[in-house]
């Protein structure tokens, strides 16, 4: 394969974008003697081009709270507590007792105060 070939097979695919037949004509009137794809690029590619999208900062971490959060998963019980009320749920089995809503709630109490402290070590707001 020659030189002319392989660069031709390396092409990516054309930008294409829709204009109004006023847009169009706005934009042929601005690229004067310049062909359209060429005036596009002198401005999209300048070095005053204007940015309009930025990109999201990435939250920074709170290492040290992230590990309280890990430490605390592990010595709660909130995972098992929840598999054996679905188990229960599962097999028709489930009683509601106080054991129960203890159960339960000390559960929700644990998922709230894990997510407070995930926004919080992600540098969210809450």
């Amino acid at each position: 394969m020659d030189q002319a070939q392989n660069s031709k097979s390396k092409r990516i695919p054309p930008l294409s974008i829709r204009l109004s037949k006023e847009e169009r004509e706005l934009l042929v009137q601005q690229a004067g003697n310049l062909s359209l794809a060429g005036y596009i690029k002198s401005v999209v590619f300048a070095d005053n081009a204007p940015r309009y999208r930025s990109r999201r900062q990435t939250p920074e971490m709170d290492a040290k709270l992230l590990a309280e959060l890990l430490s605390h998963l592990g010595s709660s019980r909130v995972a098992s507590n929840l598999n054996q009320i679905a188990k229960h749920l599962n097999q028709g089995t489930l009683i509601a007792d106080p054991d129960l809503d203890i159960d339960l709630r000390q559960a929700v109490e644990e998922v709230v105060l894990i997510r407070r402290t995930l926004l919080q070590a992600l540098g969210m707001k809450q």
